[in-house]
């Protein structure tokens, strides 16, 4: 039997659908932002919830296309859901954009997946789920935000210091430095450039202070020996 577009029971289980899928996307999420990645609470969030939003439509596709329940109809809505999106996919990564080792824009280019799926959810007629949805969305955008803001996470950034070839400061000094600002190395790499006479450290530092990169800055601007640095955080 399809299910009777009357029915609250209906409704109900496709609240808890998207409710469900909203906050599994983002407890997901908050792992990958409590490590620092690019792709953290609510684009996981997003993600999931637009995923599942699209699935709705198969599901209760009797819902939105009466003839289908009846069985005069044959239809599968997924060939241009799936052509939408794959559109829609060029555009968000349109919007990402890679500042050097950063990348940013994830949400961005996730709020366009989700808002592509509201529009074909609208267009097929399918009202009640397009509708919570958009309210779930905002959820996402702004209320994940403010929690987004206020949940202890770890600070990452890449961090590239150059010294002269000759007057570079030893490994194990760098590591004591960076300690007292707080901070831990999770990768080095090392660089020399010969014929411009310098020598580079890259890595990725991590702090449970956001605050301790400005604190960093300041007193690598005290060092003499250092000719150039760039501190720059992780995240979306």
């Amino acid at each position: 039997m399809p299910p009777d577009p009357s029915d609250a029971q209906v409704y109900l289980a496709i609240a808890l659908r998207l409710g469900a899928a909203l906050g599994i996307g983002g407890l997901i999420g908050l792992e990958r932002s409590y490590r620092g990645r690019p792709a953290g609470f609510r684009t996981h969030a997003l993600v999931c919830l637009s995923t599942s939003l699209l699935m709705l439509v198969t599901v209760y596709e009797g819902m939105w296309f009466p003839e289908v329940a009846q069985g005069r109809i044959t239809l599968d809505p997924t060939r241009m859901a799936q052509g939408i999106m794959t559109g829609i996919g060029f555009l968000g990564a349109g919007v990402i954009i890679k500042d050097g080792l950063t990348v940013r824009g994830l949400t961005t280019a996730a709020s366009i997946w989700i808002t592509a799926a509201i529009g074909i959810l609208i267009g097929i007629g399918f009202f009640f789920p397009a509708l919570l949805a958009t309210a779930l969305t905002f959820v996402a955008l702004s209320g994940f935000r403010w929690i987004e803001t206020r949940m202890p996470v770890q600070f990452y950034a890449h961090f590239t210091v150059r010294f002269e070839r000759g007057a570079a400061m030893p490994e194990p000094e760098m590591r004591r430095l960076l300690a007292e600002q707080g901070f831990t190395i999770a990768n080095l790499n090392y660089r020399l450039d010969a014929d411009v006479g310098f020598f580079e450290y890259r890595m990725v530092i991590r702090s449970q202070r956001a605050a301790a990169a400005g604190a960093l800055a300041e007193t690598l601007k005290q060092m003499p020996q250092i000719r150039e640095f760039r501190v720059a955080p992780t995240g979306d």
